[in-house]
Formats: C-alpha cells, sequence, structure tokens
C-alpha cells in the first residue's frame, strides 16, 4: 500500500437526485482518497451509491443529478468546477473506467481494434502504424490470446472475460493515473474472475496506478484490496486498511454483508429419499453453424452424454465456466431445446420423445427459473398476470388465479399489495421473487433455476437462497440448480455435478466433491473462488 500524496480525495461529497427519487440525495458527504499504487475497494449493494460516486468522478451524471456540496481534488484541480472541455481531456488520459458490461460499452459495430485505437488517435499524434502497434501491445498486456484476431474481432466474437480485457485495455491505453473500474468482474466465471483480478492487481503494481474497485463481493475485497470503503444508502459507514475491516468490522452492516457470503464448505448432507424423480441418461447436444454445403461448417458438441440422476426433495447443482454446456442441458431438460439424443425420465415418462404440444399439455410437472428475471418477466404486465398467466392457461378460473397468484407472493416474501405493480418498480431480488412464484404456480414437481441469484448482490442472494430452501422443505420441490458460483452451489445443493466442455467430470455429493475433489478442473475451479474460503477466515 502507497504512502505517497493522494492522486484523488473526495471531500464532502453530496450528490443530488431528481424531485420523486426514493431519497434526496444518491450520496451525502462522502470522503475517501486514492494514492498512488493503492487499490481502494467501494464496497456496498445496490443502491449504496457506489456507482453514483464513480460516474460522478468521470462527471458523467444526467443533467437531472447534480453535485450539491463538496469537491474532487484530482492533479491540483477541483473536478466539480472543471468545465466540458476540462473533463473531455482529463478523460481516458488521467482518469479511465472500466464498466460493468462490456457488451453495453463496446460498440458492437466497431472492431476492438478500431475502438481501443480511437483513443489512441484521439489524444496523441501517433501515425496509424503506431497505433496499431500500440493496440497489439495493449491486448497482449492484458493477456488476451492471439492479439492481432482481437483486435480484429467485434465485440460479440469474444467471450465475456476477454471483452472485459479489451475494456482494461481501452482503459490503460493512455497510462491514467487513475483507473476506476465498476463491478469489472460481477458476471464473469470464478477462473476467469480471478484471472481479471490477478491481472488488475498486477497492471496496478506495475504501472504504479492507483486504483478505486467498486464491488459488492467481500470475497473480491479479500482478494485484492489495499484499503476499503463500506457505502451505505449514499452514505460512508467503515472505511479502514482492508485487513482491519475484513477481522474486525465494526459498522453493523459492514459485518451484515461479510456474513452474507457463503462458505466454501459445505453443510452436513441431508438424508436423501431413494426415490428418482428425474432422471437424465445420454443426453448430447450440437449446434452446427455457418457452411456452404457442409463445407466450413462450425460444429460445437454443448452437451456429450450427460447421465445424471434427481432424487425426489433434492437439489442437484450443476457448475462449470461459461460455454461449459451446464445452461444447454438445463434448456433440453425442460426442453426448451430438443436433444439429439439421450432420454429425460420424469415419473417414468420420457420427456426427450414427446412432442411440443405434449409438453406444453406437461407443463405442471416442470417449470423454470431465469437468470434474468427482467428480461423474462413482460414490462407491459402487472406482476400478478404475470403470476397468474399459466394457472390461466391451464383452464384455472381468472379470479381463482390471481387471488391465488397473491398467496404465492406472500409466499416468496413479498407484499401481496404489490401485485398490481409493473417489473420495472420492483428491485433485482423482488423481480426474481416474481419468477419464483409465476415457476411455482404451476405447483411443478421439478424446479429448473438457472443461475437464479448470480446478478444479485450478496445480501438479496442470501435471502434468495434462504427462500429456496424453505420452499423445498415446504412444498417438497425437487431442483436443478445451474450456477458458476461455486459458494452458492456449496450452500443450498444436496448433490453436485461439474461440467466441462460439454462433459460431466465429477458429480456426487456436495461435501464429497468440494471437500476432497478428484478431477483437476474441479480442483482449479475451487482453487479461484476469489478471497477462498473467506467466509471461515473471516470469522476467525
Amino acid at each position: 500500500m502507497s504512502s505517497s500524496e493522494p492522486i484523488l480525495t473526495v471531500d464532502r461529497l453530496s450528490v443530488r437526485l431528481p424531485p420523486g427519487a426514493d431519497r434526496t440525495h444518491a450520496i451525502t458527504e462522502v470522503s475517501l482518497s486514492v494514492a498512488e499504487n493503492e487499490l481502494v475497494c467501494i464496497v456496498g449493494e445496490s443502491g449504496s451509491g457506489k456507482s453514483m460516486l464513480a460516474n460522478t468522478i468521470m462527471r458523467l451524471l444526467p443533467e437531472s443529478v447534480t453535485t450539491d456540496g463538496g469537491r474532487m481534488l484530482f492533479g491540483g484541480r477541483d473536478l466539480c468546477t472543471a468545465t466540458a472541455a476540462e473533463m473531455r481531456r482529463i478523460r481516458g488520459a488521467d482518469i479511465a473506467m472500466v464498466f460493468q458490461e462490456p457488451m453495453t460499452a463496446l460498440n458492437p459495430l466497431r472492431t476492438i481494434g478500431d475502438q481501443i485505437g480511437e483513443v489512441l488517435d484521439i489524444h496523441t499524434d501517433l501515425s496509424k502504424a503506431d497505433i496499431r502497434s500500440r493496440v497489439q501491445s495493449l491486448l497482449s498486456d492484458v493477456n488476451i490470446p492471439d492479439p492481432l484476431r482481437a483486435a480484429k474481432a467485434y465485440p460479440h466474437e469474444l467471450s465475456g472475460g476477454q471483452r472485459q480485457r479489451a475494456m482494461i485495455a481501452m482503459a490503460l491505453a493512455l497510462d491514467p493515473k487513475l483507473l476506476i473500474a465498476d463491478e469489472p468482474t460481477t458476471a464473469l466465471d470464478v477462473t476467469t474472475q480471478a484471472q481479471i483480478l490477478k491481472l488488475i492487481r498486477e497492471l496496478q503494481q506495475r504501472r504504479k496506478t492507483a486504483v478505486l474497485f467498486i464491488t459488492h463481493d467481500f470475497g473480491v475485497v479479500a482478494e485484492i484490496a489495499d484499503r476499503v470503503v463500506v457505502m451505505q444508502h449514499g452514505v460512508v459507514v467503515e472505511h479502514g486498511p482492508a485487513k482491519q475491516v475484513l477481522r474486525n468490522p465494526q459498522h453493523p452492516y459492514t459485518r451484515q454483508l461479510i456474513a452474507a457470503v457463503p462458505p466454501v464448505a459445505a453443510p452436513l448432507p441431508r438424508k436423501l429419499s431413494d426415490e428418482t424423480i428425474l432422471a437424465l441418461s445420454g443426453i448430447t447436444k450440437t449446434y452446427r453453424t455457418g457452411g456452404f454445403l457442409g463445407r466450413g461448417a462450425r460444429v460445437t458438441h454443448a452437451v456429450r452424454d450427460v447421465s445424471l440422476t434427481l432424487p425426489k426433495g433434492a437439489t442437484l447443482g450443476i457448475v462449470g465456466e461459461s460455454g461449459s454446456g451446464k445452461s444447454t442441458l438445463a434448456r433440453c431438460i425442460i426442453r426448451l431445446l430438443d436433444p439429439d439424443a439421450g432420454s429425460i425420465l420424469i415419473d417414468g415418462q420420457d420427456w426427450a420423445r414427446l412432442s411440443r404440444g405434449e409438453i406444453r399439455g406437461r407443463t405442471r410437472q416442470m417449470q423454470m427459473v431465469f437468470q434474468d428475471p427482467f428480461a423474462s418477466l413482460n414490462p407491459r404486465r402487472k406482476a400478478a398476470e404475470l403470476v397468474a398467466q399459466g394457472p390461466i392457461i391451464h383452464g384455472t378460473p381468472r379470479h381463482q388465479a390471481l387471488a391465488e397468484a397473491r398467496e404465492l407472493f406472500e409466499l416468496v416474501g413479498l407484499d401481496p399489495s404489490a401485485a398490481d405493480r409493473f417489473p420495472h418498480e420492483f428491485s433485482g431480488g423482488q423481480r426474481q421473487r416474481i419468477g419464483l412464484a409465476r415457476a411455482l404456480a404451476l405447483k411443478p414437481a421439478v424446479l429448473v433455476a438457472d443461475e437464479p441469484v448470480s446478478a444479485l448482490d450478496v445480501s438479496v442472494q442470501a435471502q434468495v437462497l434462504r427462500l429456496l430452501t424453505d420452499l423445498r422443505e415446504r412444498l417438497g420441490l425437487s431442483i436443478i440448480f445451474i450456477t458458476h458460483d461455486l459458494r452458492v452451489a456449496a450452500q443450498i445443493c444436496d448433490l453436485v455435478a461439474v461440467m466441462k466442455d460439454g462433459v460431466v467430470v465429477e458429480h456426487g455429493l456436495t461435501g464429497d466433491v468440494f471437500g476432497r475433489p478428484q478431477h483437476p478442473y474441479t480442483q482449479a475451479l475451487l482453487e479461484a473462488i476469489p478471497g477462498g474460503d473467506f467466509a471461515r477466515t473471516a470469522q476467525n
């Protein structure tokens, strides 16, 4: 940790929200500093003001949101009073930002090389040849394989981790003094996340860059932070050296966030039923794209010969990185995709052989909860109608279905009076509860949950996991739980199957697989978890 003078000093900064917001200020009298070669983590849940603070430093606020007192001192000037022209010179050259979702921050119509080169073209006098060389060097610095090919690729042709690396390369193009990273690893797999965190730490130390890292995950904080600033409702409630805050948190909110991080160790196993409710045998799915008359066609073996069983009332976790085939397997199980081979036996009936019409008539047996509830909920329909839609289609009278929907709201921990709101009027955790209520409305025997908590804050995530566990006990649900978060899998799953390149490489009781992993891939996944078994060490 650096002891030099701060590069950035935020002094009693407040930001006022427009009339009608849920509070008057997004952030209130926030003070912090970042020095050269120092990595400061800002931690808090959605609505804590951490991303608003980052956008305020970059002066990227909408016109309706204004600073309302305080200073932001950078290089001897107050960014609060800098002109638009001065900020254009500062952004990129002196302060750079890495955004949470690179797919929305990158132009989908331009190659990666063009977009990184544009930064150099605007801010430097380098020739086109020198810019191309510099782009190659930057892509190499962030460990993108085959930088020449990556420079010619469009954003959609790169993986999530590679897109995030390209964003980091763009941010570092002009050697900024301060790098702001806004949740850059939230949606990434554990191994990719570990690589990005290691990369940011290495680049920070090599270039002596000051880094302001925004996250809601204390596991990430344990991995990389020098100092920690904890925010709640726009206010800094605790700050200090990382080890001090992690090992001896003073504020109840900090203790709550740390307690919400699931341990890697699985709890003691439950006794499982001898009755099998779902049996997969030899499930295979292959994608074929491109080519002309069969020439040059791209073949992807997404799922290869997967056989698994789900005992009645149990939770089977399917874990692995993006591209491992876990979501494709889930869609084959629910028959959103047709498997090329294999059987899906539910109560002795093979779903793999049923027609689409027959599947629609049997959807009461199995339902799915999707990763992004906002994308899967019709924004023009009220929550109660969305939950009641399935039963109504299956013949339940409308008034009865709506009444049952309100009962389900209470079951999943929502206020029944909120049933007449639209999806955008709920938080992310509340929308996920609506997705759960919609799936439960048909009283399924099997629930397939595809990454249902990956985008949620740690405390909201903990609430949804407790809810799923409670519903499993009360309703006798059997659950297929798809996740890339091994901490989550350890806490909720009775059994776990580890997938890599479409193949199940290891499966068994969760405590056995995570406690004594046999396959090198499982071992690599466990070793890549940010902060290791942080929850256990934080309590000691």
